[in-house]
């Protein structure tokens, strides 16, 4: 089993306040405030961090069943959309967007279609937030 952990600290209060978020790997250490979540300030956030595990997570899931198909693709790209909507007297991430391309020697599109489709179920990140209605989008560019 492998276990990966980060951190995050917040000072004061929730309107005012600020805090910071860092990897265990120390790939990154960095700000998020209330600004940077709801609205436009400088910093990440945790839909962020959500967003970003996803769009790699889903990149390496279907990167693995096209290569252990015989089909390595030459490029996989991926963009993760995480909504927070306001809900009552607090928000919930009400959904997630995937979109990616894929370049894919050897295959045409409805292959390449269901490929993307199975990643997106078995994607590890994919299976823990099961919650949220997760789309897909998926591009095939060619070979």
């Amino acid at each position: 089993m492998i276990t990966r952990h980060s951190e995050a600290e917040w000072l004061g209060g929730v309107m005012d306040g600020s805090g910071t978020v860092k990897f265990g790997s120390g790939a990154y250490n960095g700000p998020y405030s209330f600004k940077s979540r709801f609205e436009s300030g400088t910093g990440t956030n945790p839909e962020e961090l959500i967003a970003a595990a996803h769009a790699g997570c889903y990149s390496m899931a279907l990167s693995a069943a096209l290569t252990q198909a015989g089909h390595p693709p030459t490029r996989i790209h991926t963009t993760a959309n995480v909504k927070l909507e306001k809900e009552g007297a607090g928000f919930t991430i009400t959904g997630i967007d995937l979109e990616t391309e894929g370049q894919v020697p050897g295959i045409d599109d409805a292959k390449f279609q269901n490929f993307a489709e199975d990643a997106k179920k078995t994607c590890p990140v994919s299976k823990a937030l099961a919650g949220p209605k997760i789309t897909l989008k998926a591009t095939f560019v060619g070979a």
